[in-house]
């Protein structure tokens, strides 16, 4: 497979050692304000830049054919017209926050306890997720999905950084040097806490799942998450 970097920083390297060790070609690699040139050469595009980036790289491999992979978070305000446009061109797209396979069934663990724990309302759900000081959007796109995760199996209807009102999930966001990403999702009552914890110990695992979504989606046509890639729906 030959594959397009949109993206070459700390996490596009990583994806770049990870799918030469599958037996992938990396046929581009475009940083900061490099030009496309090149994408035509790819079978799929793997997309890890920043937020300002993401948009026009998601939208120019969909306009050009182009299957494309995107990890990047803190662009969602204009996921839909994505979505929009994968449609329109008859495209393939696949956008997670978080491709990390442990983070995937963390995810489906998330959203079982919130079904569960929505019949106790003398528990408190709160989140705190940790992060290297690099990251730049906050509470990350991996705890946004875990929150909403929650709120689609609850009473709870948004989520907030600070003065969290009743209705309201509470995310403390926190950025350490060297963290690659430590989510934890709390319900908290007067007498005890349950707590379920997510901790990465590299880039490694989020590198392998987008290589993985990347053989997956080769032939497909469509908007895809992680739970089509991994078959847990």
């Amino acid at each position: 497979m030959k594959i397009a970097l949109l993206g070459y920083g700390k996490m596009g390297k990583v994806i770049e050692r990870i799918a030469l060790e599958r037996g992938h070609e990396i046929v581009m690699r475009k940083a900061g304000k490099d030009s496309f040139e090149g994408l035509e050469n790819a079978d799929v595009a793997i997309d890890f830049s920043v937020p300002d980036a993401a948009i026009s790289n998601i939208s120019t491999c969909l306009n050009s054919n182009m299957p494309v992979i995107s990890g990047t978070t803190g662009w969602l305000d204009n996921y839909d017209k994505m979505v929009s446009l994968c449609e329109e061109k008859n495209g393939a797209f696949i956008y997670g926050s978080n491709f990390s396979l442990g983070v995937n069934i963390f995810f489906e663990l998330n959203d079982h306890l919130a079904k569960i724990m929505a019949k106790f309302d003398q528990y408190k759900v709160a989140m705190e997720e940790v992060h290297h000081t690099q990251k730049l959007d906050a509470p990350s796109g991996t705890a946004i999905t875990l929150a909403k995760g929650i709120i689609d199996n609850s009473d709870y209807s948004s989520w907030a950084l600070e003065n969290a009102k009743e209705d309201e999930i509470l995310i403390d966001a926190k950025r350490i040097e060297n963290v690659p990403g430590t989510h934890s999702v709390f319900y908290n009552s007067e007498v005890d806490t349950i707590e379920i914890k997510h901790t990465a110990h590299s880039r490694d695992g989020f590198a392998l799942g987008a290589v993985i979504a990347a053989e997956w989606i080769q032939d497909k046509k469509g908007v895809f998450t992680m739970k089509d890639v991994l078959d847990l729906k």
